[in-house]
């Protein structure tokens, strides 16, 4: 059988995957390449998100085919990575309207919830039945949100009563409820609910005029006595480092996130050069075209030779900071790059949507922020290799 990223993965990575989680792979490959290529550059045209493309994906089972599972029900970092790789080679916002609910969602709640709210909530999360977001940035707090979490949440009886505001809350619009972080007046502490969008005192409004993930819609939110009862804050979260210890499993996501972009950035420039002929014959046969390819080619596969090795570690049950830390910031260095380079190879033509290398390299900007900057990342790493924390207090 044809390898699946023959293009982009010189040394065969893929041969480190099973039949079973190439299989879904390659389902996801048609799905995209039927249901998701021909619609791109119109959604991203009208900043219109392609909500409608949730059925076809969770009908893939990407998350829950027993073929693809351990005997404790859970996939393998490799193929995670993979599948998240396969995402954003085609699209980062359609990987971000898959993942943001079966990623980080379902992991918030199956690692912090409790066994009953787990038992009850989790299948009905992978089948996309209850959708939810991740509501922790706020307007004032970004990287510094740990210490800095204004949002506040308060007990009366059986009930908690949230104030607030979050901002850059992905998929927030079209779901049916926003996992929402709080400090505990009481205590001080952050604790996590459950907050129906359609609540009380919910107000959610769509950040417009972006120049990057056009597709994905991301929602300023303003929480003004937002009731949740006790049932629905997860259980298993009473501190900020409760948070942080979930959130170490999701961080190389957003590495492997980059890592796909750049092979979607080479193959679209791989493909122009092969087609597109200057002076009676096509571009790919200049030195300096080469050059540019070999250069993107080779960002790639350093970047999936790294992250190949992560998730090896990972598997092991080493979950470091710096280890997914270092991973973010040097892909993302190499995806900007690499982007940067196929919009040369594609010269004016790199500027429209329709050849795909311009949203590349737009959503990259988005790529190479979120999931910690590069400052962050690199003083993360910087503190585990020198045991000096250079973080400002």
């Amino acid at each position: 059988m044809e390898r699946l990223y023959a293009t982009s993965d010189l040394y065969g990575t893929e041969g480190l995957l099973t039949e079973g989680e190439l299989g879904r792979l390659r389902a996801l490959r048609r799905v995209l390449d039927d249901e998701v290529r021909p619609i791109l550059a119109d959604h991203w045209e009208r900043a219109e998100s392609p909500v409608h493309l949730r059925a076809p994906l969770a009908a893939l089972r990407l998350a829950d085919d027993p073929a693809i599972l351990d005997a404790d029900g859970r996939a393998r970092e490799l193929y995670l990575g993979f599948r998240t790789f396969e995402f954003a080679r085609t699209d980062v916002s359609v990987g971000i309207l898959y993942g943001g609910q079966v990623g980080m969602f379902r992991t918030l709640v199956r690692e912090g919830g409790s066994p009953e709210q787990v038992a009850a909530w989790d299948p009905r999360i992978v089948s996309f039945e209850m959708t939810g977001a991740f509501a922790m940035t706020e307007p004032e707090h970004g990287s510094d949100v740990a210490r800095g979490l204004e949002t506040r949440a308060r007990r009366v009886g059986d009930r908690w009563v949230l104030h607030g505001r979050k901002r850059w809350i992905g998929n927030a619009a079209f779901s049916e409820y926003l996992v929402v972080l709080a400090r505990d007046e009481a205590d001080g502490e952050v604790k996590a609910f459950l907050a129906r969008t359609d609540a009380p005192g919910m107000r959610l409004a769509k950040i417009e005029r972006k120049a990057s993930l056009r597709l994905v819609h991301n929602s300023d939110i303003e929480l003004d006595g937002v009731q949740v009862p006790e049932s629905h804050r997860l259980q298993r979260i009473d501190s900020f480092g409760d948070v942080a210890a979930i959130m170490r499993t999701l961080r190389p996501d957003a590495a492997w996130v980059a890592a796909g972009l750049q092979a979607g950035a080479y193959e679209a420039a791989l493909r122009h050069a092969t087609r597109r002929e200057q002076f009676g014959r096509p571009i790919a046969g200049f030195q300096l075209v080469q050059d540019k390819l070999v250069r993107m080619l080779g960002n790639v596969t350093a970047s999936l030779a790294m992250l190949v090795q992560l998730a090896a570690v990972r598997q092991r049950g080493v979950l470091r900071d710096e280890d997914s830390a270092l991973a973010k910031t040097w892909v993302a260095a190499r995806m900007r790059e690499t982007v940067a380079l196929a919009r040369e190879v594609v010269g004016g033509d790199g500027i429209m949507i329709d050849h795909d290398v311009a949203r590349f390299f737009t959503d990259a900007e988005s790529v190479y922020t979120f999931e910690g900057t590069h400052e962050i990342n690199t003083l993360i790493v910087g503190r585990a290799i020198t045991g000096h924390s250079a973080f400002v207090r």
